[in-house]
């Protein structure tokens, strides 16, 4: 059963870039099993018979990350100057183990892994990015969950004399954001490290940073240094920002529109000029796995 999780875009169906690794040699790598064989079922839950991953250029160079600036080239630009090594991350809160972790110490301790996963943007543009990282579950099982936690928030490092646009209050820094417990223990819920086999870039959120699939890529905060658990929803930017358009869920969800546009579609980054738009899916894609986790909820009313 655990092998379903590792995926759900795999190697079979899309082509990663050419100076990457060719198919055959990722087949014939240590994962071949595990990603082999969710093949087919990667395509049922998603009907990605016809994608392919974007670009390192494109992922590296079209983003929103407004501590280094407002416009899509602004992190590329402007985060060369942040410091990711050494590293840290608190972890407190609701854990049996509270402490200030050096990154490769969290590392040394978790398996990382390979993860192919579309990426949906509240502004209504897509990805498909080749991840490296490791379930979030694995550190705070480490940690140990304290029985009253029900929330686990997280914060982006805080550095304005890096992070240039964190000088302007456009946004309430440091960068806030958080999840329900079950959302951050899903076995989608990862805490990428890389793409495309290198080590994350400062401006794709450097060096950790959450990936939760099925939600709008801001839920997905980047160059984390805190790691809190909790018994009480935490408070998240967008959503503070603006609860009226950024609710706390923020999960993907085509019937629901953002307040100043559709959610129907999608622009797929990389498709050129006369590509058109896609259909959006529910969850993002990834509905078969998380559905079971909004029994119940009103979907509309808790966006």
């Amino acid at each position: 059963m655990a092998g379903r999780w590792r995926n759900s875009l795999c190697w079979s169906d899309v082509t990663p870039r050419a100076a990457y690794l060719n198919r055959r040699q990722i087949m014939a790598g240590a994962g071949a099993l595990a990603l082999g064989g969710i093949a087919g079922q990667g395509r049922a839950a998603t009907g990605a018979d016809d994608l392919t991953p974007n670009s390192w250029d494109e992922i590296t160079s079209y983003n929103n990350y407004y501590e280094f600036g407002t416009g899509k080239e602004d992190p590329r630009r402007n985060a060369g100057q942040m410091v990711t090594d050494p590293w840290t991350v608190e972890i407190n809160g609701l854990v049996d183990k509270p402490g200030s972790y050096d990154l490769a110490d969290i590392l040394s301790g978790v398996t990382i892994e390979e993860r192919l996963y579309r990426f949906r943007c509240v502004e209504a543009w897509s990805m498909v990015i080749p991840w490296q990282g490791f379930e979030l579950a694995d550190l705070l099982t480490r940690v140990g969950v304290q029985p009253g936690a029900k929330y686990v928030a997280f914060q982006t490092l805080h550095r304005p004399a890096e992070m240039p646009g964190q000088r302007s209050p456009i946004l309430d820094w440091p960068y806030v954001e958080g999840l329900r417990l079950d959302e951050a223990m899903h076995p989608l819920t990862i805490m990428a490290t890389g793409l495309y086999d290198k080590p994350l870039p400062n401006q794709n959120g450097a060096p950790l940073r959450l990936v939760v699939p099925w939600k709008y890529g801001f839920k997905s905060i980047k160059s984390v240094v805190r790691i809190t658990l909790t018994d009480t929803q935490p408070p998240a930017t967008w959503n503070q920002t603006n609860p009226r358009e950024y609710g706390f869920y923020s999960n993907v969800n085509p019937q629901v529109d953002h307040p100043r546009w559709s959610q129907a579609t999608e622009r797929r980054i990389g498709g050129g000029l006369f590509a058109g738009r896609e259909p959006t899916l529910m969850f993002n894609g990834y509905a078969e796995e998380v559905s079971q986790l909004y029994a119940g909820m009103d979907l509309a009313k808790f966006f």
